[in-house]
């Protein structure tokens, strides 16, 4: 082996902890989607509050529809993802073993 190649295993290892992840930094897909479900949930109790609110004349219209907008938008979000995730696990199906 030559001094070149030495030298570029020196320069690997020395350049490979700034490549890794530090400890406790990083938010993992776990995490990620605990986080989405968790606000979409909020969304959806949020609204069905205003509602019930606006039904005994407590909430302002305006209020309450754009509580229903969010969560329309939410569940067509929450409704993609999950065809998405679908159409993925339906290609890995797929696929020659």
């Amino acid at each position: 082996m030559d001094i070149r190649g030495i030298a570029a295993i020196q320069n690997y290892t020395a350049a490979r902890p700034a490549t890794e992840p530090a400890e406790g930094q990083g938010v993992g897909l776990g995490d990620t989607l605990k986080s989405a479900a968790a606000d979409f949930a909020e969304t959806l109790r949020h609204s069905e509050q205003l509602a019930q609110s606006a039904m005994t004349g407590d909430a302002d219209p305006h209020a309450l529809v754009q509580a229903l907008a969010q969560t329309e938008l939410a569940v067509e979000t929450a409704v993609t993802v999950r065809n998405k995730v679908v159409e993925a696990y339906q290609e890995i199906l797929r696929m020659p073993v």
